[in-house]
């Protein structure tokens, strides 16, 4: 235990997600060695993100306007939505330059045990913006664990009956990984998504 302010900031900083108390005792003492104007700049910042960072009105990404610049964008698909558990989940698909529709993000997924039902997540407004009739493909890219497995079950027995193309993210062995560490759910799906090899 410190004295006063650094136990603060180490107690702070341990409430971050994965920042256990070594991690943060070892953020706290480099804060305490940095510059000060390194100091302010991260202060101001965190004091700016809360202030000007909201989510989008229509799809739950992070935005500083109104809508993010992907519902803003006219060259997306809008027959299509990609639905994810967070607004991080958005940044990782757009990085692989694939999938040119929009998203849906729900804020989380199903978890009983965490006290997270589907009221909890955005499906209600999923179920609005799918109302119009324009979208015609729903991709669920949840995490495949389980509570993300609950989700997109959950999803798909809401979506079925509206008569859209429910699709899920294929999953399996990682690109350089080893059949030997594979877990049995991972290698299992990898034997069900299996495809035929183009000659």
């Amino acid at each position: 235990m410190y004295e006063g302010v650094v136990q603060d900031l180490i107690d702070e900083l341990g409430r971050l997600p994965g920042v256990g108390p070594k991690s943060a005792q070892r953020i706290a003492f480099h804060l305490l060695a940095a510059d000060p104007v390194d100091v302010r700049r991260l202060a101001d910042v965190l004091v700016e993100v809360k202030q000007r960072v909201k989510f989008c009105s229509i799809c739950g990404n992070v935005a500083e306007e109104e809508t993010c610049r992907i519902c803003r964008d006219p060259r997306r698909d809008l027959s299509c939505i990609c639905v994810v558990e967070e607004p991080k989940d958005v940044v990782a698909i757009e990085r692989t330059r694939e999938f040119r529709g929009r998203y849906h993000v729900l804020g989380g997924a199903i978890s009983p045990i965490e006290g997270i039902g589907p009221d909890e997540l955005r499906i209600r407004e999923l179920m609005v913006r799918l109302a119009d009739g324009a979208v015609t493909e729903v991709i669920l890219a949840t995490d495949p664990n389980l509570e993300g497995e609950a989700t997109a079950t959950y999803l798909t027995r809401m979506l079925r009956p509206m008569g859209l193309r429910v699709t899920r993210l294929a999953s399996g062995l990682p690109v350089g990984g080893d059949l030997e560490y594979a877990d049995e759910v991972t290698l299992g799906r990898a034997f069900e998504g299996r495809r035929a090899v183009d000659e």
